[in-house]
């Protein structure tokens, strides 16, 4: 499907998008990695500009809402580290094994997503990307292969593999990060009218020798509760309800002064800590509102921003998934307020507002 639009309107921290509730800003955070001064300032300009509220979304970034002063915001966060390039600020989107280092794995892939955001805000072409254009790394475990970003690398036990669109490309790497870049070179050179890769005609002219192979498959759940870490530590998934952060409740992620970690499932890691500690902090959290349970029904589903944030959704949707919490649901629900379908995970059913109910818009 073309693009129906010639200028991207993908909102960041400089472009915004003005929302029925006020200026959206969206902060990109590779591989979802957040220190615990980054979540604290966050939470802080959420309070004191915004809805008081951190919208963690399908691809470990951070949205603000109903922001009043564009300017000041996007001061605090350039301050906090959280934008280093103002040209390149929309299309710094990676995604990677959240809980890479620290378990399991065929190897840390925390390395490369630094030298890949810093070669993307290198390369000056890469800036006409679309902000909805992305990158995944997968350490071999499958996790985020399966989201089917636009260009990626998968790491098998003999080595990493270039994935277009999901699929297994069948070319090998050695420079990760230069093979991501080139990728995303050539996607400009022949996109025509199109934004992402699954809108091309031969998705495999990205690379010299890539033969369409196997689509990975999707993603599972969150990772959730308490993870031993291969070194002895511990680290504590939380999900996070529709994913809506309470700038309150940030702020007790960050006081525990812990790496932080936002996944593609709108759920945070706090890494690398002593049983001790995790044992107290689980203890503080959970009565918060964070989950824990990993049969939780709230793993289940997922919506849109809806009514009345949005001017196009036909419902309050965030209200309705709560209602429609069901353990014993097969499949993932993602509830949506129109057709755009904004935010529909790659599997599961995707339920839009038709003013008098829901309609089943995929499965």
């Amino acid at each position: 499907m073309a693009r129906i639009r010639d200028s991207d309107a993908c909102p960041g921290a400089l472009q915004v998008h003005e929302a029925a509730d006020g200026a959206l800003v969206r902060v990109r955070v590779p591989g979802g990695m957040l220190s615990a001064g980054q979540l604290a300032t966050l939470a802080r300009i959420s309070s004191e500009f915004g809805s008081a509220t951190l919208e963690l979304t399908g691809r470990g970034n951070v949205q603000l809402r109903a922001v009043a002063d564009v300017v000041r915001v996007a001061e605090a966060i350039a301050g906090a580290g959280l934008l280093p390039s103002a040209t390149h600020e929309r299309v710094r989107n990676i995604v990677a094994s959240p809980l890479s280092g620290r378990v399991g794995g065929n190897v840390d892939l925390r390395p490369w997503i630094g030298e890949l955001d810093a070669a993307i805000c290198a390369e000056p072409r890469l800036a006409q990307l679309g902000g909805r254009f992305w990158f995944s790394l997968d350490d071999g475990r499958g996790d985020v292969s399966g989201l089917h970003a636009d260009v990626g690398v998968h790491v098998f036990p003999d080595g990493p593999v270039l994935l277009l669109a999901g699929r297994d490309s069948g070319v090998r790497v050695t420079d990760v990060c230069q093979s991501l870049v080139d990728a995303a070179l050539r996607f400009l050179d022949v996109r025509g009218n199109a934004w992402r890769v699954t809108e091309l005609n031969n998705p495999g002219d990205l690379a010299p020798g890539a033969v369409p192979g196997a689509e990975f498959p999707p993603s599972g759940r969150a990772p959730v509760g308490w993870i031993p870490q291969d070194d002895g530590r511990v680290t504590l998934g939380a999900a996070v309800p529709l994913g809506i952060l309470p700038a309150r409740v940030a702020e007790f992620l960050a006081a525990i002064e812990a790496p932080l970690v936002i996944t593609p499932w709108r759920s945070v890691l706090v890494c690398d800590l002593s049983e001790e500690v995790a044992d107290t902090v689980l203890r503080v959290l959970a009565p918060l509102g964070l989950i824990f349970d990993e049969n939780s029904p709230w793993l289940s589903v997922s919506a849109c921003t809806g009514s009345p944030g949005c001017a196009h959704s036909a419902a309050d949707v965030r209200a309705d998934a709560a209602q429609a919490l069901d353990a014993d649901h097969p499949v993932h629900r993602h509830f949506v307020g129109c057709e755009r379908a904004c935010g529909s995970p790659v599997s599961g059913e995707v339920l839009v507002a038709t003013g008098t109910g829901y309609r089943l818009l995929r499965s």
